[in-house]
């Protein structure tokens, strides 16, 4: 009675992420986890990614609603980042419901639910990311054209492709394709299994080499394009070699920042196995969730018209001192 009663005990001491956890099938490995684990009443990495989650749903909200209230944010760029910002939101949000369900109700049909929901919500950011990523490429390259009605058609079918694959891949798990009656092909990222994560990693590296090739195509139409004004204007050509580096400069940190965040994990995902320490699976996932934070700083807060709608709503004493024309990607 006394070793079940502390067979009990120990087993409820604390309730490791479900979703992340590898089965350790050494007797001695799992000695050391469950040891170490002791020594908490709450995993530390779980208080982190949730803490990340809050201010990803902040930050993002706030977005969301400047765009969902403001009548002149209805260009197809602030359509974009509107569903980025929403995809965001969901994110953090569904990091906040994790840690609530992994310590509250625990439970496989939960774990299921809350990494479906997860998926979805970092599938449709990074799908997001791409969609803003052809748009600026589209208002440089058909600039004249950009205004159309034809530009807003392309813009809702992105949006239409993006979440309704993010959708797909975060029902995959729901509908069946989980490792719960197979431990043996789990993944690094419980309940999903191998299969799945490795389709997911290959479609983050698709998708990023996509977002490589169209920021070139843009440097390289940047480029030409100051040269053409340098030729003409040569007075302006020191300036204009000044706002061209800044802006090849602008796009190499959007580069650097979206793979500095989620190379780590979508690599680990193809390498990684059920069996190493899921504290690998935390170091690499927490860092790809800095993502969904930074992204509002660079594609929302920096931006001008974004920035006018915050003094509007919050403060209230923004004087509009004339007309005001919403700018084109390729102008911001």
């Amino acid at each position: 009675m006394n070793e079940s009663r502390l067979a009990n005990e120990s087993g409820g001491a604390l309730p490791l992420a479900s979703w992340l956890k590898s089965e350790a099938f050494d007797g001695n490995e799992s000695l050391a986890l469950t040891t170490a684990a002791l020594e908490f009443h709450v995993n530390p990495w779980d208080i982190m990614l949730c803490l990340s989650g809050t201010i990803i749903a902040c930050e993002n909200a706030i977005v969301v609603a400047i765009i969902f209230y403001s009548p002149t944010l209805r260009n197809p760029m602030f359509v974009l980042i509107g569903s980025l910002a929403t995809a965001d939101l969901l994110a953090g949000v569904g990091l906040i419901l994790n840690f609530m369900f992994q310590y509250l109700i625990s439970s496989d049909t939960i774990s299921l639910i809350t990494v479906g929901f997860l998926v979805a919500s970092f599938t449709a950011s990074i799908s997001s990311l791409l969609a803003i990523t052809v748009d600026r490429y589209l208002s440089l390259y058909n600039a004249l054209t950009y205004f159309s009605e034809k530009t807003l058609h392309y813009v809702h079918l992105m949006l239409v492709g993006t979440w309704g694959a993010s959708l797909c891949l975060g029902l995959l798990p729901v509908l069946g394709w989980n490792c719960l009656d197979d431990a043996s092909t789990c993944s690094i990222v419980r309940p999903l299994k191998r299969t799945n994560l490795t389709l997911l990693a290959t479609s983050f590296f698709f998708i990023f080499a996509l977002m490589l090739s169209l920021y070139f195509k843009i440097c390289k139409i940047v480029c030409h394009h100051a040269h053409q004004i340098a030729l003409q204007q040569t007075f302006f050509t020191t300036s204009h070699y000044v706002a061209t580096k800044k802006g090849v400069s602008t796009l190499a940190i959007i580069l650097g920042t979206f793979g500095a965040s989620w190379l780590p994990f979508a690599i680990y995902c193809l390498v990684g196995e059920r069996e190493y320490p899921p504290v690998y699976t935390y170091a690499t996932l927490l860092p790809a969730t800095y993502n969904s934070m930074i992204n509002p700083i660079i594609y929302a807060y920096r931006n001008t018209e974004i920035q006018r709608s915050i003094y509007i709503l919050f403060c209230g004493c923004f004087q509009n001192s004339g007309s005001y024309r919403s700018r084109s990607p390729s102008e911001v």
